[in-house]
């Protein structure tokens, strides 16, 4: 595992114009190019003033990102965690456990006692599970890629 990560958790008006333009790269280069996934990767869920965008940067490369949406964006009940990326070379390293561990105390501080929801890449589903999540849903396909709805109780957040 990484030691000594200083992460950072900003809003979309705290972002410098490298971060965003960093941050969006690093979408696009996964989600669009490298899984072949047409769709629509600027959704305005990013500008929404409590939406929370968690990243990492080593070695002046941002190697990994999540945001953090409030309720009321994605799912009228839930907060959600999503557009979770780490970069191709960080892959394997335990970067991608950090950036959940990361974004589950976020969650506690500014959302304590809320149970998070995830529309997870169905492959990923015993990642998730290791961080508290369990299937709610059968799959079915998002932009052509089998997905299932996941939560997280708001009682593993206390």
């Amino acid at each position: 595992m990484t030691k000594n990560i200083l992460w950072q958790n900003k809003t979309f008006a705290q972002l410098t114009t490298n971060e965003l333009y960093d941050i969006l790269k690093l979408r696009v280069d996964i989600f669009v190019v490298e899984q072949t996934c047409y769709y629509p990767e600027l959704d305005d869920h990013d500008r929404h003033h409590d939406t929370l965008h968690i990243f990492y940067y080593q070695n002046d490369k941002i190697q990994a990102y999540l945001r953090l949406l409030p309720k009321g964006l994605t799912y009228a009940d839930h907060i959600s965690i999503g557009r979770v990326a780490v970069a191709e070379p960080a892959r394997g390293s335990g970067l991608g456990h950090e950036l959940m561990q990361q974004a589950l105390t976020v969650c506690q501080n500014s959302y304590p006692q809320q149970a998070i929801k995830i529309s997870a890449q169905q492959h990923l589903e015993s990642f998730y599970q290791q961080h508290g999540f369990h299937t709610v849903s059968k799959m079915y396909l998002e932009d052509n890629i089998p997905h299932i709805s996941m939560l997280r109780s708001a009682q593993q957040s206390e």
